[in-house]
Parts: structure tokens; sequence; C-alpha cells
């Protein structure tokens, strides 16, 4: 981490908290000292970082630059840490990874396995929308991020996590739930809780749905699959999750899964990180346990 009386370590207390007053708290100096210590930059620079004619502070464009360096910067000294701890205590230090609500249903068995065999290690894993996490991985945020499509550019590395599928799931009661297999046009009565957050799958369920002419009543749309879990628990329609999603309900009784012939959407899931930059122990250690799980796994289905 860059030292406290850093300005630039000083502008990104400032933006974090959005005032001098609480930045002086988190740092432990006086709000003068704050204060002066950004002008001292904003001279230095020659131009303004932080406009303070608003409720709230906010960055100008030069200040925006200025800001996204200290982050790259607060990020390379934290690796820098991170790995000189790795030097004196392999696998030990910081694994950071980036995953969206679904995604990280997939990881917790494999995180669990992780720490048990390497306790030093602080795993974060921090909540990114997908669509985030190239991003994050490039500005050195992320160590991996987990996504459910192989990242597309030459800067990354994709490997599979876990082959997951779409699972069609009603509630007990509902009057599908003792089929053994649906067709898509038992469905054009059904009222369907959906996901409203673009996705591959989405998009496959609604051209599934289109070739065989038949309507989708998407009537209901939540912002999490949590959301949209209790809706069909409640009774209130019917959808399509990920089978890891609700894997714990379908034992429970909860829900019912539904084979839907015309409908069997394999899902993988990815382990992402960038290709050419150089891994912790830590995360070096987590992707060769992912590595010899999938093995394994591949050896026992064969």
């Amino acid at each position: 981490m860059l030292p406290d009386n850093a300005p630039l370590n000083v502008l990104l207390a400032v933006m974090a908290e959005k005032s001098f007053t609480r930045a002086a708290e988190k740092l432990g100096r006086t709000q003068p000292a704050i204060s002066q210590a950004i002008q001292r930059l904003e001279a230095e620079l020659g131009e303004t970082l932080i406009d303070r004619s608003g409720r709230e502070l906010t960055l100008t464009e030069a200040g925006r630059l200025v800001f996204e360096a200290a982050r790259r910067q607060e990020n390379l000294q934290r690796e820098l840490v991170s790995q000189l701890g790795d030097l004196r205590n392999k696998a030990a230090g910081r694994l950071v990874i980036g995953a969206n609500e679904s995604m990280i249903l997939y990881l917790l068995p494999h995180i669990e396995r992780y720490r048990r065999a390497y306790p030093k290690v602080k795993v974060v894993v921090q909540r990114s929308r997908s669509s985030q996490v190239p991003e994050l991985l490039l500005a050195g945020d992320l160590e991996f991020g987990v996504v459910s499509y192989p990242a597309a550019e030459d800067r990354f590395q994709s490997q599979v996590l876990y082959v997951d599928h779409l699972a069609f799931v009603v509630a007990p009661e509902h009057r599908l739930a003792g089929k053994k297999i649906l067709s898509i046009k038992d469905l054009e009565a059904e009222t369907f809780v959906a996901h409203n957050v673009a996705s591959p799958y989405r998009d496959a369920v609604l051209r599934a749905f289109q070739q065989q002419q038949v309507p989708l009543n998407m009537d209901i749309e939540m912002p999490t699959v949590e959301s949209i879990r209790r809706m069909v628990q409640a009774g209130m329609g019917v959808a399509f999750l990920p089978r890891v999603c609700v894997d714990q309900d379908l034992r429970q009784g909860i829900l019912k899964e539904i084979p839907v012939k015309e409908l069997k959407l394999e899902r993988k899931i990815y382990l992402v990180s960038v290709e050419k930059r150089p891994l912790s122990h830590a995360a070096r250690a987590f992707r060769e346990l992912m590595k010899k799980e999938l093995a394994a796994s591949r050896k026992g289905g064969a």
C-alpha cells in the first residue's frame, strides 16, 4: 500500500469517503493537512483534480486520470507486498476473485478445499458483474474472474471450472410438477419469472421459443437469482435457472425440475485470468487445484 502521507493515497481516500473530513479520520490526520496535500498535488500537476462546487466532491477530467493512475499504483504495490509474502511463505498472501451472485455458488466447494490446503491465504470474493470482470482483471483489482463464457480476447486465459445446465423449475404444487418431460409447446400458458440481466443463455431460451413459435410470457422480471427462486417457490411462476443455484431446493423438495426436450443447454463456467501477467503463488496454487479437480472429475466420469 502507499504510505498514508503520499498525496496520491490522500486523493484515493478523499474520493472513497467523498469528504475531506472523513478522509482525515481514515488516515489519522487533520482535515487541513488533507486539504493541503490535495492542493500541493494540484499545484505540482498544474491541474484541478477535485470539483468542490457541488454538494458532493467529484473528480474533474484530469482528476479521473490521476485517480486511475493512483489506483493502479496501489494495486501494483499491493501485488508487490503479496509476492514478497509469497517468497517468505509459499502460498501465503491474498487471493481476490470476482464473480456475480450465481457464479459465487460454483466457487464455494473449491474455496473450501483450497482453504483447507492453504489456510494462510486470505481469500476475497468480490461481487462483480460478469461484464465488469475483464476490466477489473486488466486493472489488477482481481487475479481471477468467474464467468459463464470464455474470454474472447487473447489477453485472457480461460479454464473450465464447472459444467452445469439450465434447469426448468416449478413449485411442487404446480400442475406440471408430475410430468416426466415437457415440450416447449406445453409452456405456452405459463408465466415465467425472468432474470432481467442479459446473458447468452437468456438469448438461447428466447430463440428456442421463437423457433417453436410459442410465446414466452415473461410477466415477472427480477434482478437476482435468489428473488426468482423465491417467486417460483411461492407458485408465482416458473423459471429457467442454473442447476447449481437450485440444487439444494431440489434435494429438499422445495422445487421440482422437469426436462424440456428442446432445451438442453449446457452451461460451462470459466475461471479467467490475464494471460501474460505472472500469478502470485497463492493464485497459482488455486489454479493448480482447479486443474487437479477437473482432471479427477473427468476420470471419474469416464
